[in-house]
């Protein structure tokens, strides 16, 4: 076992994999990293599986037997991802036993949902009863339209993944979502400690925008901003969170075995070369956290990321400082959240597209 990365989950920080694919289930290089490298969760988007599904012959037979059962490619892609959460739930499901938040596998509701609050509902419902695993968790986009979804299904007890969060103000729209889901179940009387949530916070592409502005902008100041952005907006994000779990509200939720919905930081693979490729996982520790990471990320962590400790507790008004230097500097922030929503669901839009692509040859040639 990697000593970084056990020093990493020692830390208290999860390690989830960012990547899925049926040859990682099949060849037990999933259940490896698991066992060797602290691996104690995975997470998927449309990206993930485009890839999986157009590079792997494995897929082959069942697409076969589903173009032969006459299904639609939109029922063929739900088919074949689903059976790949499925099997991943169960290979993580020792470690959902072993603890109490972790051996979660998520899977995402369609892109083009994004701004569709009853279609995002169905689409949750649906991919929760088929992959039928209490460890799965169904992500939903923190879109304006993705908020009541996100109350709607943790109000019936299906654990959620909110992701593509990248403002302070929508965080916190979230984690009140997650709070009005959780008394909306209790009032129902289900039982609040099987419902499951993390919120996914993500981090590279604030600085890839962000310092895109600051190097236009080309002051001194401006340019010694550079590369701190998205760090400090997430240990911002982690004052709010310590903020909302410790009101009255979640004290009663608490009480009723509700359980806290973790921050998870997404978008850790560093995109800019002269940084640092372990500062969105080392930068980012502190405990009863998710770090989600690309595989590279794991093995650069793996190989050179020095665990400094808790880096997070107690800095949230030193970030925000950072942050209003940053507007100071003349970026318009509330301008770059929005932008970064905005490509987030258009680029899961596309690999989407992609994959219906992907899928629709292969059934193609299926059909032969």
């Amino acid at each position: 076992m990697s000593d970084r990365l056990k020093a990493l989950a020692d830390a208290g920080v999860s390690i989830w994999l960012d990547d899925l694919s049926r040859e990682r289930i099949e060849t037990g290089n999933l259940a490896d990293l698991v066992k060797e490298k602290s691996v104690v969760g995975v997470t998927t988007n449309p990206t993930i599986f485009q890839g999986a599904i157009s590079n792997g012959e494995r897929y082959d037979a069942q697409v076969r037997e589903l173009v032969a059962a006459g299904k639609s490619v939109d029922e063929v892609i739900f088919a074949l991802t689903t059976e790949d959460v499925r099997n991943a739930c169960d290979i993580l499901e020792p470690v959902a036993a072993a603890t109490k938040y972790d051996g979660r596998v998520s899977i995402e509701v369609e892109p083009g949902l994004a701004n569709d609050t009853e279609g995002t509902i169905a689409s949750a419902r649906a991919l929760w009863a088929e992959v039928d695993r209490a460890n799965a968790l169904i992500k939903i986009p923190a879109t304006v339209e993705g908020l009541p979804a996100i109350t709607a299904a943790i109000a019936e007890g299906i654990s959620v993944n909110v992701t593509l969060i990248f403002s302070l103000e929508r965080y916190q729209a979230v984690m009140d979502a997650y709070l009005t889901g959780l008394e909306q179940a209790r009032e129902a009387g289900l039982d609040l400690s099987t419902i499951n949530s993390v919120a996914s916070f993500f981090v590279s592409r604030v600085d890839s925008e962000v310092d895109k502005r600051l190097e236009k902008i080309g002051t001194d100041e401006a340019l010694a901003l550079r590369g701190k952005a998205a760090v400090a907006n997430a240990r911002v994000a982690y004052g709010a969170f310590e903020e909302t779990f410790s009101t009255d509200r979640w004290k009663q939720l608490a009480s009723a075995g509700a359980n806290p919905q973790r921050a998870l930081w997404a978008s850790t693979g560093v995109k800019n070369p002269d940084y640092s490729d372990t500062m969105y996982v080392i930068d980012l520790v502190v405990p009863d956290t998710v770090n989600t990471m690309p595989e590279k990320t794991m093995m650069a962590v793996a190989d050179h990321g020095e665990v400094k400790g808790d880096q997070v507790s107690g800095t949230s008004a030193e970030a925000q400082g950072v942050l209003d230097a940053v507007v100071a500097a003349g970026v318009d922030w509330a301008e770059v959240m929005t932008l970064l929503e905005d490509e987030g669901v258009s680029k899961f839009k596309d690999s989407w597209t992609d994959l219906v692509a992907s899928v629709q040859a292969q059934m193609e040639k299926a059909a032969q």
